[in-house]
């Protein structure tokens, strides 16, 4: 089994594992392989599982957390880190609480490591994971952000975050956040390096997480 080695982030001082086992495939849920995918990775050292409401297989990764506790491959839930992601037709701020109660659910667990806006936009309440033009609404990123900043309080995620925010998103977020985002995950790799982002989040204390590195 190989150790990872882990972040602190600024913003809270919580550890993150610097390499993490993404679990979204396309289509979304398409093999049924996240279960036994991710207890081989549990048995390869892995320790950070990112998921997604919008992956439609938290419960999967919740069925391998339980089985890798029974078979005694990790000694604690503890011992994991578990990201999921609130769909934008959730983005909106009486809804970011019962989307986290049901990720937790579907997860089998008490509490996230990490939860974040998965997108900087909303869909109409209810409409689901089809992205039409007809139900793209305006998202009201101040309230919405209230509500995760909630969810911490309530100790049902242990930190708050972003993905796809641009700097101008995060400038926004920032000027009315008492929490700010513990991280920011977003497409970065050699050929997409993302130099600006990556220099305002280290400026600003938000930790960079790379998909599809």
């Amino acid at each position: 089994m190989v150790s990872i080695p882990v972040a602190i982030l600024p913003s809270n001082g919580e550890t993150i594992p610097l390499v993490g086992f993404g679990t979204a495939e396309f289509p979304f849920n398409s093999t049924g392989a996240t279960k036994d995918s991710v207890l081989q990775a549990i048995q390869l050292g892995y320790r950070h599982f990112d998921t997604a409401s919008m992956y439609q297989n938290e419960q999967y990764l919740g069925e391998a957390i339980a089985e890798a506790l029974h078979l005694g491959l990790i000694k604690s839930r503890d011992e994991l880190f578990i990201t999921s992601k609130l769909w934008t037709s959730d983005s909106h701020r009486e809804l970011v609480l019962p989307a986290l109660q049901n990720t937790l659910k579907n997860l089998r667990l008490d509490y996230l490591n990490l939860y974040q806006i998965h997108f900087p936009g909303s869909l109409k309440p209810g409409s689901g994971f089809a992205i039409n033009e007809e139900n793209i609404v305006a998202i009201d990123l101040e309230s919405v952000w209230e509500a995760m900043e909630e969810c911490q309080k309530l100790g049902l995620t242990k930190s708050i975050g972003v993905s796809n925010f641009s700097c101008k998103k995060l400038e926004k977020l920032l000027a009315s956040a008492k929490i700010p985002p513990a991280i920011n995950q977003v497409e970065m790799n050699t050929v997409w390096q993302q130099k600006k982002l990556r220099e305002f989040c280290e400026e600003k204390g938000i930790h960079i997480t790379a998909y599809s590195p």
